[in-house]
């Protein structure tokens, strides 16, 4: 069994260019779910990161990006590598996971 840990970055508030799409928490639960199914055999973990709450330092680099408009949100990293951002396709992050599983 292979654990398989992703990391949402986001805010309540939404993006100005994601008014039609869900929060980043939203997306975080929704990611977790689609993930669970999908690898069923191995442990899924999904963390959310609030841009404007209190966190890790090991999370400053990808808040400061978000901040610094370098990144949309919700971001999505896996394994240090950013796989989605805004409106995340879960397809490239499923490519994403199987490639290192």
């Amino acid at each position: 069994m292979r654990e398989i840990k992703l990391v949402v970055y986001g805010a309540e508030e939404k993006c100005a260019s994601c008014i039609n799409l869900p929060t980043a928490y939203e997306t975080k639960e929704w990611l977790e779910a689609a993930l669970s199914r999908k690898f069923e055999d191995n442990k899924v973990e999904v963390d959310y990161v609030d841009i404007h709450g209190s966190f890790d330092e090991s999370h400053r680099s990808y808040v400061q990006g978000i901040l610094d408009d370098e990144y949309f949100y919700p971001l999505i990293v896996f394994n240090d590598e950013v796989v989605g951002e805004g409106n995340p396709r879960l397809k490239t992050i499923y490519e994403k996971i199987e490639a290192s599983i």
